[in-house]
């Protein structure tokens, strides 16, 4: 007992699950995963690339998992020698960042430790972990879901929100996080519509953040809900979808600790048949920044999602030069999406068939009236907005068009053409630039398969910047960016890739980023390893967006499931 004493709470756990899984291991089911990225970092003062002190920067993770008989368990082991560049500050140390046991029926379904949630669309909750943001904000306490009767799901959750990973040890937050949410099939639910061609389905969230009042000139609530509900409908060859959330009055450091009321509401409707697939998208938010640390800044502790209303880029300079984050103090975004395939054997479809892809996106500021409040004065209550009612200020559009085309059996092109526009005073983007700035990226890429394992593919990208009104070129200027990859497959690839700054207003700085990379791939197991320069910019994902600086160097990277 003593020497128990001793032990830290992950250590307890790590022996806890040990046994657990060891005495049933003949009989349940354990499975995990290991992911490692290695850095070697060198001085490279033309791109403002550095080598950090310890020259070496490594980041690891283990999962493991284990089920028996509705019984499940696992956790995972985080490492960070220190940290690869890029990632935030609160990562550091060796040590169990995620762990929980639980119980599982077709009746319930019960979680103690951390675990991930989602309700709806994400508006009003949803945890989770995306390992390229160094993003974890996932709950730590009571997970219970129900599951009374056919068509009916009940959820409820209890916890604080993992805050960093410090020293090894997993740090919260201060917030406690308390929701419930309920989702009705109708069609599941009531028998006589089992078979009827209208899907329903219905659902409602109540989330809960409690936090102490902690200033002395204001008095802050310290409970603050946000609750709404949602509808999914489905008829044949259509869909349409729904949510909406109003949030409580969450004075925080984020909203400048006003009182307004908070909306986040978001539309979706499609329609897909052969051949054609269409969807349309609306979204507006107003003062949702909801965390359950008040105090907190950037990506820390958010309960909920607001993800962003444009199309996810793939290529280089489209995704990573001028991405859009997500405006939790509000915006007003629509978007447009279609891909139409034209018929194989026609003359313009050609013998394959031509898919075409044309998206429009773009994102406006709400519109607030002021109702003669004032925000220094007592009610703090600084101005009224409505759901979908926007100004003419412009924070992000994207107008893209994509032809794919089949020439042959062993050749594949693709032509895209996109034209973007961001204010740089909203979506902080540069530091070289000022209000909008508005860019023209055209995008080739070839595909030629060789044989039955030899592949070829061929990117070229480039970037044009719009001048600004006085003609002074606007941000870093035009960028050229060129892919060769190479595969053999099922097992092997290498690739270069290099971007040229030729544009930049200081010729000093139109310098080159190339980079090469090889791997190995075989089942489950993937190496790769990559040298080369890598210029700073903003990773985003969904809306959700890091820094990471610029680097030159080596990155060794390697996944293994079992």
């Amino acid at each position: 007992m003593k020497k128990l004493r001793k032990l830290s709470k992950n250590k307890v756990v790590l022996v806890v699950f040990l046994l657990l899984s060891t005495a049933g291991i003949g009989q349940g089911n354990l499975t995990g995963n290991i992911e490692s990225t290695f850095q070697y970092l060198n001085d490279d003062p033309v791109i403002n690339a550095f080598q950090p002190p310890s020259k070496g920067l490594i980041n690891s993770y283990m999962n493991v998992f284990y089920t028996h008989s509705g019984f499940k368990a696992g956790m995972r082991v985080e490492s960070y020698l220190p940290r690869i560049q890029g990632y935030p500050n609160r990562f550091d140390g060796t040590g169990i960042g995620f762990r929980y046991v639980g119980y599982v029926n077709q009746k319930v379904d019960v979680t103690l430790g951390h675990f991930y949630e989602q309700f709806g669309s994400g508006l009003s909750l949803r945890t989770y972990e995306d390992r390229a943001l160094g993003y974890d904000n996932a709950l730590d306490g009571i997970r219970l879901i129900v599951k009374p009767t056919k068509g009916i799901q009940i959820k409820g959750v209890y916890g604080n929100q993992r805050l960093s990973f410090t020293n090894g040890r997993v740090v919260n937050s201060d917030g406690i996080v308390r929701a419930i949410d309920a989702e009705l099939s109708l069609n599941e639910a009531i028998a006589s519509i089992k078979d009827f061609p209208l899907e329903m389905s219905l659902g409602g969230s109540f989330v809960s953040k409690f936090q102490l009042d902690d200033d002395d000139n204001l008095v802050l609530p310290e409970n603050v809900g946000a609750y709404g509900g949602r509808v999914k409908l489905g008829y044949k060859k259509f869909r349409l979808d729904g949510e909406y959330i109003l949030k409580e009055q969450d004075p925080s450091i984020d909203n400048g600790k006003v009182y307004n009321y908070g909306h986040a509401c978001v539309l979706n409707f499609g329609y897909s048949t052969k051949g054609l697939g269409l969807t349309l998208s609306a979204k507006s938010i107003d003062n949702m920044s909801f965390r359950s640390d008040r105090n907190k800044e950037l990506q820390d502790v958010f309960i909920n999602y607001l993800p962003a209303l444009n199309k996810t880029h793939t290529y280089n300079l489209v995704a990573t030069l001028y991405p859009y984050a997500t405006q939790p103090l509000g915006e007003v975004a629509y978007q447009f999406d279609l891909i139409y395939t034209i018929k194989k054997g026609s003359k313009v479809g050609g013998k394959y068939g031509t898919t075409l892809g044309l998206n429009a996106s773009t994102t406006y500021r709400p519109e607030h009236y002021l109702n003669g409040g004032n925000v220094n004065g007592a009610n703090r209550v600084y101005y009224r907005s409505k759901a979908f009612d926007r100004s003419d200020s412009l924070y992000w559009r994207d107008i893209n068009i994509n032809v794919t085309r089949k020439v042959n059996k062993k050749l594949l092109l693709l032509l895209s053409y996109y034209n973007i526009t961001i204010n740089n005073d909203v979506a902080k983007i540069s530091n070289d630039a000022t209000g909008i700035i508005s860019s023209h990226i055209a995008v080739a890429e070839a595909s030629y398969k060789i044989n039955a394992k030899h592949n070829i593919r061929i990117e070229a990208q480039g970037l044009f910047v719009n001048k600004k009104s006085d003609g002074a070129i606007n941000d870093k200027g035009n960028w050229a960016t060129t892919l060769i990859e190479y595969t053999v497959s099922p097992h092997y690839f290498i690739s270069f890739l290099n971007q040229y700054n030729y544009g930049n207003p200081d010729e000093e700085k139109r310098v080159n980023y190339p980079n090469v990379s090889a791997g190995y791939i075989h089942e489950s197991t993937r190496f790769m390893v990559s040298y080369g320069r890598q210029r700073a910019g903003l990773f985003c994902v969904g809306g959700v967006c890091r820094f990471v600086p610029a680097n030159n160097g080596l990155t060794i990277s390697f996944t293994q499931s079992f």
